[in-house]
C-alpha cells in the first residue's frame, strides 16, 4: 500500500511540474512577442537609433524598452486631414511634428524575474493604446498619459511592485524631450568634448516610480487620503543634442550598479569604450558596449541600452549654432 501511495505522489508532482514548466514556457513565449524588432526603431533623418535589454534570468525580465515610429505605427496623414475638417489646427500642427520624430519608453519594474515581466506587459499594452487617444484629442503625447498611467498601477499594483520610466521624444532637429520617473537621467557624449557632458539640474527632473504615488489632478483620482501624499504634476525636460556625432545613451539603473570586485562600470570605463566606439554606428556602439561590459563582469540585474546617434544636421543652421557650442545644452 506505501509502495502504491508513493508511485501516485510521485506521479501527481511529475505531473505538477509539467503543468508549471509549460505555463512558464507559454508565459516567456507571449512576453517575447513584445520585445522590440530591428523595424519597430524610429527611423528619422540624421538620427541613428539601436538599443536593446540584457535580461537577468531567462529571455526576458522587468526591464522593457519600447519604441514609437509615429510615421510607421500610426496614420498620421489621416489625422491631420480629419483635424483639419474640424477646425483643430492646434492638433494639425502637433501632428505635423509627430512626422518627424519617434518616441522611447524605457522601463524597469521592480524585481527581475521572468514573471516581473508580466507588469512590463500590462505597461506596454496600456501604454500604446493611450498614444491612440493621446494623437486623437491632442495630436501629441501630453503628460496627462502617464497621470493616468500612474493612477492606474497605484489603485491596481502591489505596493512592493511599481515600474521606474522614463519616456522620451527625439526629433529630426535633435531636440530631445523626455519624462523621468525615477529613472537614471540619459548619458550625452560630446564628440566635440570626447566625453560625457555634466547636465544643468534644471533640465534634470525626476519623480517618483509609477504606482508608488497617487496623482492628485486626475479626473478619475479615488476619493481617499495617501499616508505618504501625492506626487507632483508630471513635467517634462527639455534637452538639445547639438553636435554631429554626439551619442545620446537612454539606460536602466542595472548598468549604473553593474560592477565587479568592488570596480564600478559606470560612468568611466563605459565612457572609456564609448569614446574607443564613437565614430561607429548605432548598433556597433551598442554592441561594443554589451560585449564589454559582460567581460567587465557577471550583471546583477536586468540591463537595459539605448543608443541614440546624431549623423547629420537635418538644418544648415544648427552646425553653425554647434560650432560654437558646448555640444548639448537645455532648449
Amino acid at each position: 500500500m506505501a509502495v502504491f501511495e508513493t508511485r501516485i505522489m510521485h506521479s501527481d508532482g511529475s505531473d505538477l511540474v509539467r503543468q508549471l514548466t509549460g505555463e512558464l514556457e507559454n508565459f516567456e513565449a507571449i512576453a517575447k512577442c513584445l520585445i522590440p524588432q530591428p523595424w519597430d526603431v524610429p527611423k528619422l533623418r540624421g538620427i541613428d537609433i539601436h538599443g536593446g535589454t540584457l535580461p537577468l534570468n531567462g529571455v526576458v525580465g522587468g526591464d522593457h524598452v519600447i519604441y514609437v515610429d509615429f510615421r510607421e505605427r500610426f496614420n498620421l496623414d489621416a489625422r491631420i486631414q480629419r483635424a483639419i475638417e474640424d477646425g483643430r489646427l492646434d492638433v494639425v500642427e502637433n501632428l505635423k511634428r509627430c512626422q518627424t520624430m519617434g518616441g522611447i519608453a524605457v522601463l524597469d519594474v521592480s524585481g527581475h524575474r521572468m514573471t516581473d515581466a508580466f507588469i512590463a506587459a500590462m505597461l506596454h499594452q496600456a501604454f500604446l493604446l493611450g498614444l491612440i487617444y493621446e494623437l486623437d484629442m491632442f495630436g501629441r503625447v501630453t503628460k496627462g498619459l502617464f497621470e493616468n498611467l500612474n493612477t492606474r498601477f497605484y489603485d491596481s499594483s502591489d505596493a512592493h511592485k511599481f515600474v521606474s520610466l522614463s519616456y522620451g521624444e527625439i526629433s529630426e532637429d535633435a531636440g530631445f524631450r523626455f519624462l523621468s520617473a525615477a529613472q537614471p537621467f540619459p548619458l550625452v557624449f560630446s564628440q566635440k568634448h570626447d566625453r560625457f557632458m555634466e547636465m544643468s539640474q534644471e533640465v534634470c527632473v525626476s519623480f517618483p516610480p509609477l504606482g508608488v504615488l497617487p496623482s492628485l489632478d486626475v479626473t478619475d483620482v479615488q476619493p481617499r487620503k495617501s499616508l505618504l501624499g501625492y506626487k507632483d504634476n508630471y513635467e517634462m525636460n527639455e534637452w538639445v543634442l547639438m553636435g554631429e556625432g554626439d551619442i545620446l545613451l537612454l539606460h536602466t539603473d542595472g548598468l549604473v550598479e553593474h560592477s565587479h570586485a568592488g570596480d564600478n562600470y559606470f560612468p568611466g570605463r563605459l565612457e572609456e569604450k564609448v569614446r574607443e566606439v564613437k565614430h561607429l554606428a548605432a548598433a556597433e556602439i551598442y554592441e561594443a558596449v554589451k560585449s564589454d561590459l559582460l567581460a567587465f563582469g557577471e550583471p546583477s540585474d536586468d540591463i537595459s541600452l539605448v543608443v541614440v546617434k546624431r549623423t547629420t544636421y537635418g538644418d544648415p543652421t544648427l552646425a553653425d549654432a554647434a560650432s560654437s557650442s558646448d555640444g548639448c545644452s537645455p532648449e
